[in-house]
């Protein structure tokens, strides 16, 4: 079997899975409906426990996006596929203190939530090497905190729908750039 350099690992991951567009726009998809959840007239701590349950169909979402975009799950003969569950898996290490904040907390849940989801991205720019993922997750993570600090709670259902735009710039961003690279090979 023929040896791969890294960047031919990475760029192979990179056109199968299209760069990961496909849980892109699911995540924007579901943060729509989040912030559609955090206009509800319950209490902060019910809509949280809801917005989990919105959570729950990334997966489902992401593999429908991926049947129609055509992007591939898996990558046989890469060392490097498994990379791209761990990076992901690397939030789910945040959890516990996103659970502090909805039991101590909860007013403040969906800042908690959207920072932890838009830094999860972060790695993200060196594993498709795409510079778009590097800027959304600032953006994401510290938009949110200076919208917290000047809001009123009865605006917070607009932190989703920014991390939701913000998602949907970047999967246009990602599908653009995934032209460029079909394009020029």
């Amino acid at each position: 079997m023929e040896q791969k350099s890294l960047s031919e690992l990475k760029f192979e991951i990179q056109l199968q899975t299209k760069k990961g567009i496909d849980f892109i726009i699911s995540a924007g998809t579901l943060w729509l409906a989040i912030s559609l959840v955090w206009t509800l007239d319950y209490s902060s701590y019910n809509k949280s426990i809801l917005t989990f349950m919105v959570g729950a169909f990334l997966l489902p979402l992401a593999l429908g996006f991926s049947k129609i975009m055509g992007t591939n799950w898996k990558v046989t003969n890469n060392q490097l596929q498994s990379l791209g569950l761990w990076l992901n898996f690397a939030q789910l290490i945040y959890f516990p203190f996103l659970i502090f904040i909805l039991i101590k907390y909860p007013d403040y849940f969906i800042m908690t939530y959207a920072i932890i989801t838009g830094a999860h991205l972060f790695p993200y720019a060196w594993f498709y090497d795409e510079m778009g993922y590097a800027v959304c997750a600032i953006t994401i993570s510290f938009g949110v905190l200076l919208m917290t600090f000047n809001m009123d709670q009865e605006q917070v259902w607009t932190i989703p729908l920014f991390t939701s735009a913000m998602f949907f710039l970047l999967g246009g961003w990602i599908g653009m750039r995934i032209m460029k690279i079909k394009l020029n090979t």
